[in-house]
């Protein structure tokens, strides 16, 4: 599908300008934001519950930091079959699979009786939920036009941070009123009720409205001929920046998975908090987040309308928040004032959540229409990349150093600015003209 007008001459729209009907939209945008944010539960359940289970099973840090990695290995490999799969069958019929599956998985983890029974499903979750964030990204790109999109795309990717930020508290309460197990099986329970609402509210636009969303005075394709195109990803392999959006993605989720991992053990060994105040304390970070997915969507969405083109408008809240977010984390390890390292912590979070929505957007920008779901997932393959490698290495410094989070930030920050250095200075827009306008 392509536009007539490039991203800076694009006139403003709103929905009273279209079809009433897609409004719809924006309740779509509410729902993959709840999906988000019960997704995320699944995933950080595990690590509100880090010290209870590590306890129960006694295990050393490193097959901790093991065990919380067997979500994201599995998710970073299950992230390339599923784009394929969500921009072939659609998000609506992957996206309900998904969410059933994680649920399941969620409420089988409670049964665990062992450290290979946990670790299995671990792996089974990280595989289940692969398919989420690139159905919501295919869902941004069938009902919001280009210029429309960095918003959207922001607001979904804050269901993830309202988790983030609900889950200490909320997770530790249920925890401490029915067991780590009852937590598993409460969280997995939400993800049923998700599953048979999605199915009964989501559609994919009609011609007439895609027509509308777009502004295009020809009709375009509808999704069913959209999807009947060639949606396979081996040939994104060929391009370059699909390697730097891979590398990319890998220096800044890395650091972002120390917080999901490690936040909560960090607060209580480092910094004396019990556990229940660690579950208030580790959530302002989180919250930070969620103002950062945001910001970086509203910058994005300003500097589109200033006439910078889209994918320049993408790389500088990338790039811009990476640096930040490493400058809020390397001195925190060195800091001794606890109320000072909390506000490096919420600083850092805050900029490394700049880039988020930004980098789903970004696949949207540089993919055919027909690959924007798997370059999507490529790119998030390598962001799970470094998210395994995040909890492993934590978990193997803090053995090696006595339990010393020196190392940690250190390792962290300087991941962020190669993350930032690969979207700022290789990442292009690199399609003709024509394909540019996509």
């Amino acid at each position: 599908m392509s536009h007539p007008l490039s991203d800076a001459q694009v006139p403003e729209r709103t929905d009273a300008d279209a079809p009433r009907s897609i409004r719809i939209r924006w309740v779509l945008v509410a729902l993959l934001v709840i999906g988000g944010v019960v997704n995320y539960l699944d995933r950080s359940n595990l690590s509100v519950a880090n010290t209870t289970v590590a306890k129960e099973f006694d295990l050393s840090s490193t097959q901790m930091g093991l065990l919380l990695a067997a979500f994201a290995w599995p998710y970073a490999l299950a992230n390339l079959p599923a784009g394929y799969l969500v921009d072939r069958f659609g998000p609506k019929r992957m996206y309900a699979w998904a969410a059933a599956l994680w649920s399941l998985v969620s409420m089988l983890s409670a049964t665990a009786s062992s450290y290979g029974f946990m670790y299995a499903a671990r792996v089974a979750l990280g595989v289940a939920e692969a398919p989420f964030f690139t159905a919501s990204l295919k869902v941004n790109q069938r009902w919001f036009a280009q210029h429309e999109r960095a918003l959207p795309i922001s607001i979904v990717n804050t269901g993830s941070q309202i988790a983030n930020a609900i889950a200490p508290p909320l997770l530790t309460t249920l925890m401490l009123l029915l067991g780590w197990r009852g937590m598993f099986v409460t969280i997995g329970a939400l993800g049923v009720v998700l599953v048979l609402v999605w199915l009964r509210v989501y559609r994919d636009p009609t011609v007439r409205e895609q027509a509308a969303i777009l502004g295009e005075a020809s009709t375009p394709p509808a999704p069913e001929a959209e999807a009947k195109a060639k949606a396979g990803w081996g040939q994104l392999f060929r391009q370059r920046n699909t390697y730097f959006m891979i590398l990319g993605a890998f220096g800044i989720f890395y650091t972002v998975w120390v917080y999901l991992t490690w936040l909560p053990s960090y607060l209580e060994t480092s910094r004396g908090f019990s556990l229940t105040a660690t579950g208030w304390l580790a959530s302002l970070p989180f919250l930070c987040g969620i103002a950062g997915v945001l910001f970086g969507g509203y910058l994005s969405g300003r500097l589109i309308s200033r006439g910078v083109s889209a994918v320049t408008s993408r790389k500088i809240p990338i790039a811009g928040g990476a640096a930040l977010a490493a400058a809020a984390v390397l001195p925190v390890a060195y800091v001794e004032s606890t109320p000072l390292a909390m506000v490096l912590l919420s600083v850092g979070y805050f900029a490394a959540q700049v880039p988020i929505g930004c980098l789903w957007t970004l696949a949207s920008d540089v993919a055919e229409p027909h690959q924007v779901a798997s370059l999507g997932a490529i790119q998030n393959f390598g962001g799970f990349l470094g998210a395994t490698l995040a909890p492993i290495v934590t978990g193997s410094i803090l053995d090696a150093t006595g339990g010393s989070y020196n190392l940690v930030f250190l390792v962290g920050g300087v991941l962020l600015l190669v993350g930032g250095s690969s979207y700022l200075f290789f990442v292009k827009d690199r399609r003709s003209p024509k394909e540019s306008l996509a």
